[in-house]
């Protein structure tokens, strides 16, 4: 078998029942295209994926299972392992419920047991609610923190990615008055490391180029207008490419991020959340990809929340998780793919 004709099986964590997830996974694997690329098992609630069914694609059947062995993983057919059965009143659209958080950390743990067994070859998540999370006692900022416990991974990163346009953030959900002292020159070397092994490993870049985003306008001009350039920022581009990345900068953001669309870059590091995210979601509102890089097993997501305002209105779009599936796909193939 050659990692072309290898088909992962990628566990697909529902989210909050009571959000969206339901309907996008509904759309998403509505594609027969998806079954080309991978093996889909949804791990959620049967109340929440039926209704999502019967709402948006009723031509599709359910089929639970209790092991990943046991799916069919053929176009028409939802493969499901209904790790919760929530009572009435805690799927009601909109309004996360404890129950429901902790059903959603469920999906997420037995997600990871599956990868690091070997039974699944990448997670790919729907979204979560925080509050939820917290209302079921799991106390965790996001994904992001609870995967790197889970999994003991010592350094992880964020990477937003919509088709070659990728941004991977220094600073993530901080205010922006902490990002300066939260900046260093060895934490940007270890970053830009991470950043270049994970692109070569699980995106087939040989040789990824690499650039950083100032800081301050027009990059300080020579210390005008801040000092982190001179003093943290320059000092870890020179430290990061004489081990060996092909980085440079820090150039602009005003335009660093049009030159990264024409195709100068591989990826661009951007020191806070706004900064990156601005520019990804003006070109890859749709279909933009949450990429944990660092992680011992592959974990793509979808860009946005539960949308809860959506919930079981049919409205809501599945690009992102469409793209995360194929992106999760495309790293199984490249890391588990049996040699041709």
């Amino acid at each position: 078998m050659s990692p072309e004709t290898f088909r992962p099986l990628l566990a697909i964590t529902m989210g909050d029942p009571v959000g969206v997830g339901p309907e996008i996974i509904v759309l998403a694997l509505r594609d027969p295209a998806v079954y080309d690329l991978c093996r889909p098992l949804v791990l959620g609630d049967l109340t929440a994926l039926a209704r999502a069914r019967d709402l948006l694609a009723p031509e599709l059947s359910l089929h639970l299972v209790e092991h990943p062995a046991e799916g069919k993983y053929i176009p028409g057919t939802l493969d499901l392992w209904a790790l919760s059965h929530l009572e009435p009143e805690d799927c009601r659209y909109g309004l996360p419920t404890p129950a429901g958080g902790a059903a959603m950390v469920s999906y997420i743990l037995t997600a990871i047991r599956l990868c690091q067994e070997g039974q699944a070859q990448g997670l790919v998540t729907g979204p979560i609610s925080k509050m939820a999370m917290r209302l079921a006692g799991f106390d965790y900022p996001g994904h992001t923190e609870l995967l790197a416990e889970k999994t003991g991974a010592a350094e992880v990163a964020m990477m937003l990615a919509g088709g070659n346009f990728r941004v991977v953030l220094a600073t993530i959900h901080i205010p922006l008055a902490e990002v300066p002292e939260r900046l260093s020159q060895e934490g940007l070397v270890r970053l830009l490391r991470l950043t270049h092994a994970c692109l070569r490993r699980d995106f087939g870049l040989d040789r990824p180029r690499l650039a950083v985003a100032a800081l301050n306008p027009h990059a300080s001009e020579g210390g005008l207008f801040g000092s982190e350039e001179q003093e943290v920022i320059i000092p870890a581009v020179l430290e990061a490419h004489g081990a060996g990345v092909a980085v440079s900068g820090p150039f602009p953001a005003d335009t660093l991020f049009w030159r990264h669309a024409q195709g100068e870059f591989d990826a661009v590091i951007a020191l806070y959340h706004d900064q990156g995210l601005i520019p990804l979601k003006l070109l890859h509102f749709m279909d933009a990809v949450n990429v944990t890089l660092g992680l011992p097993i592959i974990r793509t997501s979808v860009d946005h929340g539960t949308a809860y305002n959506l919930a079981g209105t049919g409205r809501a779009h599945p690009g992102s998780l469409s793209a995360a599936l194929r992106m999760a796909a495309g790293m199984a193939r490249r890391r588990f793919g049996a040699p041709a």
